[in-house]
């Protein structure tokens, strides 16, 4: 079994992982770290929680420590994109984690927050730049970067980019980058999308793939209860009231939907607290620090927000309305069950649902156990009917068109991070 000193990492980061408790690399840090050492572009297929940070990090860190340079001001030598401001912190909590002890220097940018501390915060380069597409566009735009002397490329999340529309934005940035550079893309599902994109901004790469693409993880136990989408909000209330149930991460489709479920459970007596686009940076950080302390035993969601929320311990992540999108479900789901730990997912589908619960089930391979509004397993699965399957059909496909062209005016993708 391999561990981390057989990559030929730097001392630093060896005495790093260890004091973070990291012994033995996952299969995907095992598969990518030797390679991205070499220099080759890659792309890397995993499932979420299973150490695609780490995959990239640290052979940057290494990279970066063996030739040492200087950064010309405003500029950057590493930059990662990703799609969220949650993501973008996690990320750069990982950087600052393994190489702490290096003589590096590290920013993150995101939308949401005053950009002067950014821009200030880049004036004399650094090492080290993860940022959301939108903001990195508003910095270049306001002169306070150039990436004229980016040596790494990492586009992290890849799929959840292009399905929050930022392709058009991402196209502008690498016109932007010297073509001479090492370009990382990883993603935890390969849609078609993915693959033309990695044969576009790749140079001859190299593929790692540790499960099959868009495979759900295997220690979550996925249950699926059908009602009425009246009757959800009740359901779920009486869900959370069972303590087994003892950090759950809840998602909605929309922002005001979170808030009306976060409100209907805080008047049922559940600590919930709520988080998306809507809310402030440190309205943010504030209720998933609450999660992660235990302050709020429910965290509800929107697929937006939830993207790099990387917490301990969720015993159960709730579907309170299923994904029009399946690949949003195995991120979803994937929230849950990491680093090798158990977890249950329970997604709550009314009628006009079922059409999305056939198109997850098509992509992962796994037909969701039914379950009783008590708990209860059962045996069999009712159809809906032919009228709802019409009229869902329709739905679903103007919604999967909606969701996976992004915005048509592009404000989205600026503004929402």
């Amino acid at each position: 079994m391999p561990s981390f000193s057989d990559f030929g990492l730097a001392a630093p980061i060896l005495r790093a992982l260890a004091a973070e408790g990291y012994t033995i690399p996952t299969p995907i840090q095992t598969q990518a770290i030797p390679k991205v050492l070499t220099g080759r572009d890659l792309c890397g297929i995993a499932q979420t929680g299973t150490g695609k940070t780490a995959a990239f990090a640290l052979p940057i860190l290494q990279r970066l420590s063996d030739a040492r340079r200087a950064t010309p001001p405003r500029g950057c030598r590493a930059l990662v994109l990703c799609p969220t401001r949650e993501l973008a912190n996690q990320i750069m909590d990982s950087f600052r984690a393994y190489g702490r002890g290096m003589p590096l220097s590290a920013a993150v940018a995101f939308g949401g927050v005053p950009i002067g501390a950014q821009q200030r915060r880049l004036v004399s380069g650094v090492d080290i730049l993860v940022a959301t597409p939108g903001r990195l566009l508003d910095l270049i735009e306001r002169k306070s970067l150039a990436l004229s002397s980016v040596e790494v490329l990492v586009l992290d999340e890849a799929d959840r980019m292009l399905d929050l529309g930022f392709i058009h934005a991402l196209r502008r940035i690498v016109k932007l980058l010297p073509q001479r550079r090492q370009t990382l893309l990883f993603s935890a599902t390969m849609p078609q999308p993915i693959a033309a994109l990695a044969a576009e901004y790749l140079d001859d790469p190299l593929t790692v793939a540790v499960a099959p693409a868009a495979t759900t993880v295997e220690l979550v136990d996925q249950r699926v209860v059908f009602v009425a989408s009246a009757e959800k909000r009740e359901l779920l209330a009486n869900l959370l009231r069972d303590p087994a149930l003892a950090r759950v991460l809840v998602f909605t489709r929309t922002k005001h939907g979170a808030d009306r479920v976060t409100r209907h459970l805080v008047g049922a007596g559940i600590d919930a607290t709520a988080i998306h686009g809507n809310k402030s940076q440190p309205q943010r950080e504030r209720a998933l620090a609450g999660f992660r302390a235990g302050r709020a035993r429910v965290l509800v969601a929107t697929d937006i927000a939830a993207r790099g929320i990387d917490v301990e311990c969720v015993s159960h992540v709730i579907n309170f309305e299923l994904p029009n999108v399946p690949e949003d479900y195995v991120h979803r789901i994937g929230r849950t069950a990491r680093a090798g730990a158990a977890g249950t997912a329970i997604s709550l589908c009314s009628d006009e649902e079922r059409l999305y619960l056939r198109d997850i089930e098509k992509l992962t391979r796994v037909a969701v156990r039914v379950h009783s509004h008590s708990g209860e397993p059962v045996n069999r699965r009712i159809a809906p009917s032919p009228e709802a399957v019409r009229g869902e059909r329709v739905d679903a496909g103007r919604r999967t068109r909606r969701a996976r062209g992004g915005n048509p005016n592009g404000a989205r993708s600026r503004a929402a991070f």
